[in-house]
């Protein structure tokens, strides 16, 4: 990939639109042997109800469970025969969706993720096999202080009015009461062609690739299927926040704190995410890495972390601490958020990071994978057949400036959320 002519672009990306809703990405790569398709559709848990939080994850996961073509035996012993995966998970907006196989049974995977997609039987014994296991895997996580502190940081950042306030996951609360009646239910309703995005990648002949997407998909119709619900405002918080939970047993603490940042749509994005590889990311985790971490070696981790995505994310620090050292950790990071916003980032800083983003975009594109995840990304978000053409040159053109008003446009220190989760009588002080 040294060479601009061999980044994917609209010279050698196909792009189609199938009747029913349906975006179809094929780039050819005949270096390998496999193909790779990789997308989306949109079946989040945006379309769920916080009394029903879990549904839409549920569904995902258990489309693979047995479909009325094929039960769970006879699913998995078709991709296992000819060496194919293919999994799925929800988020907050879609359903995404990957799988791999030698490119001459691209059939047999474009058939089998047609069945999961359009067909799943949800066989009550496995949705409660299921159930059973995430409400085991949620018993754990709530002794665990990184998962606490998240959890209590995003509850706060985001208010129950919000999607983003809740797990995709489910809950103890909500899980025991999903049937597979309701998983029924929500695919019936929710999935659909509209807004699905396909890519395929790999050792194929485009025309043939599209000719089996529109034999296995273009058929699917669902004219009830609803649109994408609009989200509503999230707003940063007016003053700080503090929050502590306590856990017994434990002896080390978890620190999750920052604030809004912006979603992948907004204009100053890319200067926020250069922004927060200097912050917490570069290197041994950046500018939080080297001083709490490595100067002071206050921190077992530490790292800042920009989220992006349809929605405003979250711009999170995080560490994991010793319980007397807490405080002063807290107030390190918060010394270099008040740096990042009120001195224009170093020329070699900015340097360095713009070298680190620009590498790593060569090796993003060294798999099929890579590629057909990137592909998706772009159609996704709007950024056109030759973004990666232009990538570099908009990276370079961004200055400490743009760095600078980015992190001042969503970073307020004297408004960060800080959430701290560890052994119970070890709260810092306010």
């Amino acid at each position: 990939m040294s060479a601009t002519f061999d980044l994917p672009h609209s010279g050698n990306i196909t792009r189609v639109e199938l009747p029913n809703g349906i975006i179809v990405l094929v780039y050819e790569n005949h270096q390998v042997e496999s193909v790779v398709i990789s997308g989306s559709l949109e079946a989040g848990s945006l379309f769920e109800t916080p009394a029903q939080n879990g549904l839409a994850s549920l569904t995902a996961a258990a489309l693979m469970r047995g479909t009325h073509r094929r039960d769970f035996d006879a699913l998995h012993a078709t991709l296992e025969d000819i060496g194919a995966d293919l999994s799925l998970g929800a988020g907050y907006h879609t359903v995404g969706f990957g799988g791999r196989a030698l490119a001459e049974d691209l059939p047999v995977l474009l058939d089998v993720l047609n069945d999961v997609l359009r067909a799943p039987a949800f066989p009550p014994g496995p949705v409660d096999n299921l159930r059973q296991q995430r409400l085991t895997e949620i018993k754990y996580s709530d002794d665990d202080t990184r998962y606490r502190a998240g959890l209590a940081f995003r509850q706060a950042l985001y208010g129950p009015a919000h999607p983003y306030h809740y797990l995709t996951y489910g809950t103890r609360d909500t899980l025991p009461h999903l049937s597979a009646a309701d998983l029924t239910a929500f695919h019936r309703q929710v999935y659909g062609p509209r807004g699905m995005i396909l890519s395929v990648v790999g050792a194929v002949d485009t025309a043939a690739a599209l000719a089996l997407v529109r034999e296995h998909l273009a058929d699917w119709t669902n004219p009830h299927q609803p649109a994408l619900p609009d989200l509503p405002p999230a707003v940063p918080p007016a003053e700080a926040r503090h929050l502590y939970t306590g856990l017994a047993g434990k002896t080390q603490a978890s620190i999750v704190m920052g604030t809004l940042g912006p979603s992948r749509f907004a204009p100053d994005y890319q200067a926020a995410t250069l922004a927060n590889s200097i912050l917490g990311e570069f290197g041994m985790m950046g500018r939080i890495g080297s001083v709490i971490r490595e100067e002071l070696g206050l921190a077992y981790y530490a790292y800042s972390r920009l989220e992006g995505g349809p929605g405003p994310g979250a711009w999170s620090i995080a560490a994991g601490v010793a319980p007397e050292n807490v405080a002063l950790t807290i107030e390190r990071a918060l010394d270099e958020v008040r740096r990042l916003v009120t001195e224009p980032v170093s020329a070699a800083d900015l340097a360095d990071n713009l070298s680190y983003f620009t590498g790593r975009l060569p090796l993003r594109l060294e798999s099929s994978a890579g590629i057909a995840a990137t592909l998706q990304s772009m159609e996704r978000y709007g950024l056109g057949l030759d973004y990666l053409l232009t990538y570099a040159e908009r990276l370079h053109a961004l200055t400490p400036d743009d760095l600078l008003q980015a992190a001042q446009h969503y970073l307020d220190p004297a408004r960060f959320v800080v959430a701290v989760a560890g052994p119970n009588g070890s709260a810092p002080a306010d």
